[in-house]
């Protein structure tokens, strides 16, 4: 009896717990799919109105995959090209009596730059001129008459005295008399064509020998030094094109010569361009960028400057034509930077491209952007 009893208990309670587990449980919902982001747009568009392309400057053409060359990037700095320079210097101890250039003038070969005066000059003058004399009067006794020693003794100091004159830097004039001006006092000219980079003396002033009074270059000549590692100067060779910016304008070179020693404070080897530049545009130590050609890149899509805009996320962007008035700005990859222009990636050889007016595109896009937003 009490078994059945226990039993039947047992059966109530699981009875119980089986039916209050089935009205506590709920069916779970179905589970939802996970939301799709929305693609960002791969382009956009710009709608300019009939007379929008004129007004913005816009000239469109269609890209070309053609042969380009490739270049090193490298800084630089405006040197005097030394072979076509000149140092004027007195060779004797001198004093300055009159200034006949100045600094920046376009002086001409053989025209006069400073007049100095010379106790050492005065003293050869004199010399030169006693000889000279005594060379005159065996000149007219003959050489029978003075016998040949003394006559050939005459003219050998006579020319002697007068070379002395032209060693210490005396005209032909001021060195045989001619000249008309006193004793101890010379004429140095311009030993080229040029012009005046250095004039750092006084009237007054007293020059050693050796110093340099002036320096006259030929800048229509000009030297570029570029800094390269090893390794890319090994890729350079003479001869090659060369470019260099200055004022934002981008003047024609070719490489002349490379170093052979490494310097010592850089570790570059300097590349030496020479660039025959029209008008006053280098200025000998001025820090300039280079641009060295170092071989051909194949297929290679270009695009001027102006066809490109860079974002202020730093991507840089092109504008295709899609119509008459309708602009797609797509961003591109800087491949190589050019000079002037730069290779591209991201769109296909044939496209139309404004190569001029990417900014005024821009700012026609982003007015769009705000009125869209109002």
């Amino acid at each position: 009896m009490r078994f059945n009893q226990k039993l039947i208990l047992l059966s109530f309670v699981v009875i119980t717990a089986q039916a209050v587990t089935g009205c506590g449980a709920k069916t779970p919902p179905p589970a939802e799919a996970p939301a799709t982001p929305a693609e960002a747009p791969e382009s956009e568009i710009v709608t300019l109105k009939p007379e929008g392309a004129a007004l913005g400057g816009i000239k469109v053409e269609a890209l070309v995959a053609k042969t380009i060359p490739r270049l090193l990037q490298a800084p630089g700095e405006v040197k005097a090209n030394d072979y076509l320079s000149a140092q004027v210097t007195t060779r004797v101890p001198a004093q300055v009596v009159r200034r006949l250039a100045k600094l920046g003038d376009l002086v001409k070969a053989g025209q006069p730059l400073v007049t100095l005066t010379s106790v050492e000059v005065a003293e050869a003058q004199g010399e030169a001129q006693l000889k000279a004399r005594d060379w005159a009067r065996v000149q007219e006794l003959g050489e029978e008459v003075s016998g040949g020693r003394r006559y050939s003794e005459a003219r050998v100091a006579a020319e002697q005295a007068r070379a002395k004159l032209v060693a210490y830097g005396l005209s032909a004039a001021d060195a045989a008399g001619r000249s008309g001006s006193p004793l101890g006092q010379f004429t140095l000219t311009a030993p080229r064509a040029g012009t005046v980079l250095n004039d750092a003396f006084v009237e007054g002033e007293r020059i050693e020998p050796g110093r340099a009074i002036f320096i006259i270059a030929d800048e229509s000549a000009t030297w570029v030094e570029a800094n390269l590692s090893p390794a890319n100067a090994n890729k350079v060779v003479e001869g090659g094109l060369a470019r260099v910016q200055v004022d934002g304008q981008w003047l024609d070179g070719r490489v002349v010569q490379k170093h052979h020693l490494i310097d010592e404070s850089t570790r570059t080897i300097p590349v030496r361009i020479e660039v025959k530049a029209s008008g006053d545009h280098l200025h000998t130590g001025e820090f300039v960028d280079c641009r060295i050609e170092i071989g051909k890149i194949e297929n290679a899509i270009s695009v001027p400057n102006d066809a490109l805009y860079q974002g202020t996320d730093g991507d840089w962007a092109v504008f295709v034509q899609e119509s008459a008035t309708q602009f797609r700005r797509v961003k591109v990859t800087i491949v190589e930077d050019l000079g002037e222009s730069k290779q591209i990636d991201g769109v296909a050889s044939g496209a139309m491209i404004a190569m001029q007016g990417a900014f005024f595109l821009n700012s026609e896009l982003s007015k769009g952007s705000l009125g869209d937003a109002d």
